[in-house]
């Protein structure tokens, strides 16, 4: 008897919030090609699946969850935490070879990511994964930093969940925001993402590189060495266009002011086209501006 209650009590809030018209104000943009996000909000315990569609964004179902033995905030391997921020479905894993624990399948996750990986965060191997058979709900905190679901919630979901699509924000506690505040976050974003790719495409490389944060670093190399590269690199195979699909714009849950845009790109040379999928991320300055503070493929 106790589960609808819960359910009841665990949709309540959002309920209000939606009679309000806010939405999670990470979800900034989302393209027609991605159709399922979920927010795993740590302090309730609660996995949100929400629905993009024609009508806007909707909450379309939610599970209980357990994450990482000593909490959120992971900084290093074997630390028994859950990571923070946003991440996106590597794979799906035929789990039947390995441990029970895991129950039916795992959809690991692409943690550390590039702005993990600036922060000095490692370890590896953060998966949404299910419990073992017939083993019920695990503690709140009871993995070793992964994300579990019980198995019947966990396969709900399956089918909905695609590699290299599907993104997962994990928050502390799930921020809302109005429609007027999330459009004009979204068109801010596109206005700094238009200049990148004029500045790009048309080889002004003064506007291209002023959008760069002076701690920018890409590869081993820093700002300066970084931007000398792609001064000789442009400057030698100038390209005819850019272009981009698409977009997913995304505001970071931990960091105030970071804002991830990927997007599909497609480079058109006078021989050639190299298309990609790029992650640009943002970061708001001391005195407003977005700057990008790391740049990455996948």
């Amino acid at each position: 008897m106790s589960r609808p209650v819960l359910i009841f009590l665990l949709l309540l809030p959002l309920a209000l919030h939606a009679q309000q018209g806010k939405s999670p104000a990470y979800l900034l943009e989302i393209p027609e090609s991605i159709r399922t996000i979920l927010i795993a909000e740590t302090e309730s315990s609660t996995l949100y699946k929400f629905v993009a569609g024609e009508n806007g964004l909707r909450l379309q179902a939610e599970s209980y969850m357990s994450v990482g033995q000593n909490g959120v905030g992971k900084q290093r391997a074997w630390d028994r935490r859950t990571p923070l921020g946003v991440y996106f479905i590597n794979e799906q894993l035929d789990t039947t070879s390995l441990h029970e624990k895991y129950g039916p399948t795992a959809f690991p996750l692409d943690y550390p990511n590039i702005w993990d990986r600036i922060n000095r965060r490692s370890g590896d191997g953060i998966w949404l994964h299910g419990v073992t058979p017939n083993g019920g709900r695990r503690p709140p905190l009871d993995t070793d930093g992964c994300i579990a679901l019980p198995n019947e919630e966990l396969m709900a979901l399956e089918q909905d969940l695609i590699p290299l699509v599907t993104p997962v924000l994990i928050a502390r506690q799930i921020d809302w925001a109005g429609a007027e505040q999330v459009a004009a976050l979204r068109d801010e974003l596109r206005r700094a993402l238009d200049a990148w790719v004029t500045g790009y495409e048309s080889g002004d490389l003064h506007q291209y590189l002023s959008l760069y944060a002076d701690d920018f670093s890409y590869r081993g190399m820093n700002r300066d060495e970084w931007a000398a590269f792609r001064t000789q690199s442009i400057t030698k195979a100038p390209p005819q266009s850019v272009e981009l699909s698409d977009v997913l714009l995304l505001a970071d849950p931990e960091y105030a002011g970071l804002y991830l845009a990927r997007f599909g790109q497609a480079i058109v040379y006078e021989d050639r086209t190299v298309a990609t999928v790029k992650r640009l991320y943002w970061r708001r300055t001391d005195d407003g501006r977005l700057v990008i503070v790391a740049e990455d493929n996948g």
